[in-house]
């Protein structure tokens, strides 16, 4: 394994390019070494060079003209995220943009172009694929334990009102591209990737006071796949189970933090005929289809370093992904091919919301 340290320079520095991108990095110096933000701010431009001991600009432009980085992240605000991207890839600089990636699947298929034609590296900040929760639950179903998955719910609920620049469409706010990247792109890696699925979306206002939507229902459908039921709702004063997955032999339910999991074994269970003809019990009384199943049952809890919480986790893990990228030659484990994909359903999602996004 390679020790290069990987020079970087992070755009922003707010609650995205210091307390998540900015935080973790610091936490990784062998791996990583923050060289310079870029930040408009003077304040949090001396913040930096205090936090890091590296240098700061007021802008990315300056930045990326005076220091030699191996990786950009792109931490400017949402609708700043594929123009500055763009920019970035054609100098051929290697790029980590925060989510969204872009509002629109042509767009990514600008950064995609510009990435291959410059040999830059274009990744995205789905940092959410790296959930132990998630991979514990892929786990559970790549094992077979459920039999054919049938249903998987996706839920991000609460009770929230929001004011702030992230409401806004022409920030590309609202829920669907806020929190959307995170459960669509974990939903489409159980769904398949292959195949566009049918979508039917419903999105509304409810506690907002911006223009975009703060409630979304979202379900993805195709022959042979799970139907993916996804709800990010911001009027929700009781919030269910974050995942449940039905299947034919059985289910499971939990959160971040635990799941459970129940199912029978066919071997186990009795042998059942089809009847044509009303049931009847032993006494020869109208009956009902009963019978016992032999039920197991599995948990899991999440079990991090001491310290460390379930962002800082999910973030180093892709931050090591991409130094295994970078450094290694390693595949991207998130591609853009995947996120234009997310970017597809996302765009079907607004064009079917016409009140909330026009014609």
């Amino acid at each position: 394994m390679s020790t290069k340290v990987i020079n970087v320079g992070i755009i922003g520095q707010g609650r995205s390019g210091r307390n998540i991108h900015g935080n973790l990095l610091a936490k990784i110096p062998g791996y990583y070494r923050i060289a310079a933000v870029a930040d408009s701010l003077p304040e949090r431009q001396e913040l930096a060079k205090a936090e890091y001991g590296c240098s700061a600009y007021s802008s990315w432009e300056e930045m990326v003209r005076n220091e030699e980085l191996d990786l950009v992240v792109n931490a400017s605000p949402s609708h700043q995220h594929f123009p500055i991207t763009l920019e970035l890839l054609e100098q051929g600089l290697n790029v980590l943009c925060e989510k969204p990636l872009a509002k629109t699947e042509a767009e990514v298929d600008r950064l995609i172009e510009a990435s291959e034609r410059r040999g830059a590296l274009l990744a995205v900040f789905q940092q959410s694929r790296y959930m132990p929760a998630f991979v514990q639950i892929r786990k559970v179903i790549e094992s077979g334990v459920l039999g054919r998955i049938v249903q998987v719910d996706f839920t991000n609920n609460g009770f929230t009102r929001r004011w702030d620049w992230q409401t806004l469409q022409s920030n590309n706010g609202g829920n669907l591209m806020n929190t959307g990247p995170h459960p669509v792109d974990q939903a489409l890696q159980l769904f398949g990737t292959d195949i566009m699925p049918q979508i039917t979306c419903i999105m509304d206002r409810a506690n907002t006071f911006g223009d975009a939507e703060d409630y979304v229902k979202l379900i993805l459908r195709g022959q042979g796949r799970p139907t993916i039921d996804l709800e990010i709702s911001s009027c929700s004063a009781f919030p269910r189970d974050t995942f449940i997955v039905q299947g034919t032999n059985g289910g499971l339910r939990g959160s971040g933090s635990k799941l459970e999991w129940k199912y029978f074994k066919p071997e186990e269970a009795p042998e059942q005929k089809l009847q044509h003809e009303p049931l009847f019990d032993a006494k020869g009384l109208p009956a009902y289809c009963k019978e016992e199943l032999t039920w197991h049952t599995d948990r899991w809890e999440l079990a991090l370093p001491e310290g460390t919480t379930l962002f800082e986790h999910m973030t180093e893990q892709l931050y090591m992904m991409l130094y295994r990228t970078i450094v290694d030659g390693a595949p991207l484990e998130i591609t853009p091919q995947q996120v234009r994909h997310q970017m597809a359903v996302m765009e079907e999602c607004r064009r079917q919301n016409p009140h909330v996004y026009g014609k």
